[in-house]
């Protein structure tokens, strides 16, 4: 489903009961940059690719002036008026936007994701407010380094990667117009036109853990990977995580794809604006939590909810794509602790799973009206706030029991065993991510054997389900890998090593 992230280096290992809280703590955020008309030049290549791309402008007839980049207007971070709100204040378009978003409504049945897309960007979602400039690795080398030290696989470096922070209109859970965060990684010395890669990342419950927040580590690993190897690739921080607004409506497929969806089109126009070019084919892939979102963009693309954008590849990793069938049942049954090399390690992830399912949910369904109905009389008062955004894994660690038993009301515990009402709408949502379609891209299901989180009964359902829609989708085993004692997370470390590969063939 996706836990939260592991410790962010490799290097610094921990034991097993320790893991969980040694959370990346809090970092300050950097400053805002917001897009004026004003220009200068600069050329994205490092110094030594100088010579080289002057010999092929020379050689193509071109002129050897660099390309025209905005000059950046930096705001301090934490100023009461931010780029977005300025911008709305200034032209109106929150109002506009306001009265052209597409709403999905929090009710609607299974698919709601996969339409009600097309069109929206000319109403301002995916409109790129502010672009973040963050880290430059200057080479392969510098790449190769920062992934080695990760636990991830260099055998794809292929450039060096500059990263940017972008903050983009789209709308939340509900419909309405608000703003969000993403990763932008592009390949330094790069071809001008590059095929994107959407990669959308496992549970985080700190909006400083999401991708654009972290400039090294578990998070933009994967990202780095496929922007080293050639691609544009792009990772949303999700709603109310990075430095979007509100609560993040987790597990929440719809507004997952929204967000991932107008990410993209923010890529696409900075990307324009700046002399490059994105191919219209995506390569989409996600992890855990970011699984189902993946296969919700690629649904919508499917369904043709862009006017630009087409699924060129989907390769989503150890999803929870069958929520009420098998991850719900295997929490509650203690298979969750028996999976796990460390049972009471497995026995407080089942704990933190149930607190985000009752929680996440009841954001946008009607789950519960007191969190006194579910949770127990001593975590009642506090459970809902350490999922605020602004609780560590730290604090959601040490503020939780370490039993089920411990947190749960009598009636939390028959409302997940049977669920209903609001809780019911969700499940039957999230659930129909491998439902009543399938993909005619090339298409692969990964997992890993005996997945202590994301259990592998999820992914041979989301296999069923597609061979229902008479398109067989072939799943991947990647066997049992490790990365610091959990085949979860050796998953996403194993997937992307397999994924950049087999995107690569497919971009040729």
């Amino acid at each position: 489903m996706g836990m939260l992230s592991p410790p962010g280096r490799l290097g610094r290992p921990a034991d097993s009961m320790r893991w969980l809280a040694t959370f990346t703590l809090a970092r300050q955020v950097p400053s805002v940059i917001c897009m004026t008309a004003k220009q200068h030049t600069f050329d994205e290549r490092p110094a030594g690719d100088q010579a080289h791309v002057r010999q092929r402008r020379a050689a193509a007839g071109q002129a050897s002036a660099g390309r025209r980049w905005p000059v950046p207007r930096v705001l301090a971070a934490g100023m009461v008026m931010t780029c977005a709100a300025a911008i709305a204040a200034a032209t109106g378009t929150a109002t506009a936007i306001r009265a052209a978003a597409t709403t999905i409504p929090a009710g609607k049945a299974a698919g709601a994701y996969a339409g009600n897309t097309a069109g929206a960007a000319g109403a301002g979602r995916g409109e790129l407010v502010s672009a973040t400039p963050l880290r430059t690795l200057p080479g392969k080398a510098a790449v190769k380094t920062e992934l080695a030290s990760d636990g991830f696989s260099t055998r794809y470096a292929r450039y060096g990667v500059r990263t940017y922070r972008l903050v983009y209109r789209t709308v939340d859970a509900k419909g309405r117009p608000t703003t969000a965060s993403g990763l932008l990684a592009l390949p330094i010395g790069g071809p001008r036109v590059l095929t994107a890669v959407s990669f959308t990342h496992g549970t985080e419950n700190y909006r400083g853990d999401a991708p654009s927040m972290q400039p090294s580590g578990w998070e933009p690993a994967p990202v780095y990977t496929y922007a080293s190897a050639g691609f544009a690739a792009a990772a949303p921080d999700y709603l109310g995580l990075g430095t979007g607004p509100g609560l993040q409506p987790w597990m929440d497929v719809p507004s997952e794809t929204t967000t991932t969806l107008d990410m993209l089109r923010a890529a696409r126009g900075y990307l324009t604006s700046h002399g490059g070019v994105l191919r219209r084919r995506v390569m989409v892939t996600g992890f855990s939590q970011g699984a189902s979102a993946a296969l919700g963009l690629a649904r919508a693309l499917e369904d043709r909810g862009d006017r630009w954008f087409r699924l060129g590849a989907l390769a989503p990793i150890s999803g929870a794509y069958d929520f009420q069938g098998a991850e719900l049942p295997a929490l509650l049954s203690g298979e969750l602790v028996k999976l796990n090399p460390n049972p009471r390690l497995g026995a407080k992830i089942s704990v933190i799973y149930a607190a985000f399912t009752l929680v996440g949910f009841n954001r946008v369904h009607h789950v519960y009206s007191r969190p006194g109905e579910v949770f127990a009389h001593a975590y009642a008062g506090t459970i809902e706030r350490l999922f605020d955004g602004h609780h560590t894994g730290v604090d959601l660690f040490n503020g939780t029991p370490a039993t089920l038993d411990k947190l749960l009301t009598a009636h939390g515990f028959a409302l997940l065993r049977h669920p209903a009402g609001g809780l019911a709408t969700a499940l039957k949502i999230a659930d129909g991510v491998c439902t009543g379609w399938a993909p005619s891209a090339p298409a692969r299901l990964y997992m890993a054997t005996r997945d202590e989180q994301a259990v592998n009964a999820s992914t041979w359902h989301c296999r069923a389900q597609f061979k229902a829609s008479h398109r067989p989708v072939p799943v991947i085993n990647l066997g049992t890998p490790d990365y610091q004692g959990s085949r979860h997370y050796g998953s996403n470390v194993a997937g992307t090593a397999q994924i950049v590969r087999w995107f690569l063939e497919l971009a040729r």
